[in-house]
């Protein structure tokens, strides 16, 4: 008597059918090509970030105790994670690049809400599109962190958590793409309540403090003043992002008694007035933390050299 033959499962019994849901459940690899764009869009944003930070430590920022050598760190780390994913290509590598863009965004917003080190960051055009390109940064690299390349097959960890972070984070674009909206609108929020560039310091009566063996000009609440080579007696040189981090001194301004010297005052671009001494326009820096700093004193930046006021009395 011959053997029946067995049948052949087809695949439709409970078993297949919970294989297929958790082949389902998988997140779904990249492609070669979409990674690439991936790649080179994240590690070429990271440059750039680099290069606008290297652009404001170079134009002020490198002058400010602690946030100066803060920024050039940055901008070493910046380049150096943005070369490594575009030569790499690494999983790790290119979480590390997103972790790093999205906590630079969150030192911007903290410097901007309460302050780092004794410094408040104002609103600025470079400061804005540098979160923008930061937000752009860590979604590209986020993705290619969060899904695997066709085919990759990583070893076991012995973690059945690291085990599946390294399969790849199910639903990994709908996550990033949820992270870079709330980073947007808390981005917007913090700029929208911001102080922006431009707006005048307060006047006052004006005196003198001696500062590194100098007697020099100072504003009420005893921040040095200083005046800007390019400007002329009836005329600022120093508006919009400067003026952020330079802000005018608002006039008109009294002087105690044995400060010498002639007060004034000249009509700014936007039709506010700037107090002037002795035909300088008068203007405080961002940079000086404190009364008795004058960080600001011998700086080329924004088109010109900027100068304590000295004073005789």
């Amino acid at each position: 008597m011959q053997e029946e033959p067995r049948p052949v499962s087809t695949g439709t019994g409970r078993g297949a059918g919970r294989r297929e849901a958790a082949m389902q459940d998988e997140p779904r690899p990249v492609a070669g090509r979409p990674r690439l764009i991936l790649r080179v869009t994240g590690g070429g944003l990271l440059v750039a970030t680099a290069a606008i930070h290297l652009d404001l430590y170079l134009t002020g920022y490198r002058s400010i105790p602690t946030i100066g050598w803060l920024f050039l760190l940055q901008v070493i780390a910046a380049f150096g994670l943005g070369v490594a994913v575009l030569v790499s290509g690494s999983r790790l590598v290119a979480a590390a690049g997103a972790g790093f863009a999205l906590a630079t965004l969150g030192g911007y917003l903290l410097s901007m809400w309460v302050g780092l080190f004794g410094f408040k960051e104002v609103r600025t055009t470079a400061g804005i599109v540098a979160g923008v390109i930061e937000v752009a940064a860590a979604a590209a690299l986020g993705i290619l962190a969060l899904t695997p390349a066709p085919g990759q097959q990583a070893a076991p960890a012995g973690s059945p958590a690291l085990d599946r972070l390294r399969a790849g984070v199910p639903g990994a674009g709908w996550l990033v793409a949820a992270v870079s909206v709330v980073a947007l609108a808390v981005l917007g929020g913090s700029v929208a309540a911001a102080g922006g560039g431009g707006s005048a310091a307060a006047g006052g009566g004006l005196k003198t403090a001696r500062i590194g063996g100098v007697n020099v000009l100072v504003n009420a609440k005893g921040f040095t003043l200083y005046w800007f080579a390019p400007d002329t007696p009836a005329r600022s040189s120093c508006n919009g992002s400067c003026a952020a981090y330079w802000p005018p001194l608002a006039g008109p301004v009294s002087a105690v008694p044995g400060v010498t010297g002639r007060l004034g005052t000249i009509r700014r671009a936007d039709g506010s007035l700037q107090a002037t001494y002795n035909g300088h326009p008068l203007y405080t820096y961002v940079g000086d933390s404190a009364p008795g700093k004058a960080s600001g004193n011998g700086l080329n930046l924004n088109g010109g050299v900027w100068h304590e006021v000295t004073v005789s009395g």
